[in-house]
């Protein structure tokens, strides 16, 4: 069992990945591997509504970061995803990346997920809210913790401090790998994952 956690910050040993180490020191006290995917400082492409994607099963047409996630995606039984707040939301670099990578993906389906957050102060919900929408579109089961899946700080060294912040962290990681445990217990017994319809697209306009 292996878990993708993305750090969507443009720092990559800032506040977001030592939340995201936090769950992956976790995970592997609990039996699970992972890793964690930075999506760089670089400038990455929204979506452009291209269509391109339909036809391709697991890539974009933009052969960026995006595909690199996605093909570890496709190996991955489940996903976490961080970002930094900027104003009241998550940082625009990663919002444009799950537009992308979501569209694209023929991958997340019934693979459980979690969003987390770092922030100075606030706007940390919303960030949350944001992101979880990606899984609630796409089948994926969300693993919940002790409190909301956040932490605070200007700094990794702030982050430190956050002491319910960081055991908040160790608790989704508890609490995906048991998930995980519970879904492979699942198979072995016999219970499929549900079939998924075709789906049927409706417009507001008649």
């Amino acid at each position: 069992m292996k878990v993708l956690l993305i750090n969507g910050s443009p720092h990559e040993q800032g506040c977001t990945n030592r939340a995201l180490e936090e769950v992956a020191s976790s995970l592997k006290a609990n039996g699970v591997d992972s890793e964690i995917f930075w999506i760089g400082k670089g400038s990455i492409r929204g979506c452009v509504a291209c269509g391109t994607c339909g036809g391709v099963s697991n890539k974009c047409v933009f052969d960026d970061k995006v595909n690199e996630a996605l093909e570890k995606m496709k190996e991955a039984d489940a996903l976490i995803v961080g970002s930094p707040v900027y104003y009241a939301s998550l940082n625009g670099s990663l919002s444009a990346f799950l537009d992308r990578m979501f569209y694209a993906g023929a991958c997340f389906h019934h693979k459980p997920a979690a969003a987390v957050a770092s922030a100075r102060r606030a706007g940390t919900t919303a960030t949350l809210d944001i992101i979880q929408k990606y899984f609630t579109i796409s089948q994926m089961p969300i693993v919940s913790s002790q409190y909301w899946n956040m932490v605070h700080g200007s700094s990794a060294e702030d982050v430190e401090k956050d002491l319910e912040g960081l055991q908040t962290m160790r608790t989704l990681g508890k609490n995906m790998a048991w998930m995980l445990k519970c879904i492979e217990a699942g198979k072995k017994a016999g219970i499929d994952i549900p079939d998924t319809e075709d789906k049927i697209k409706t417009n507001f306009i008649r």
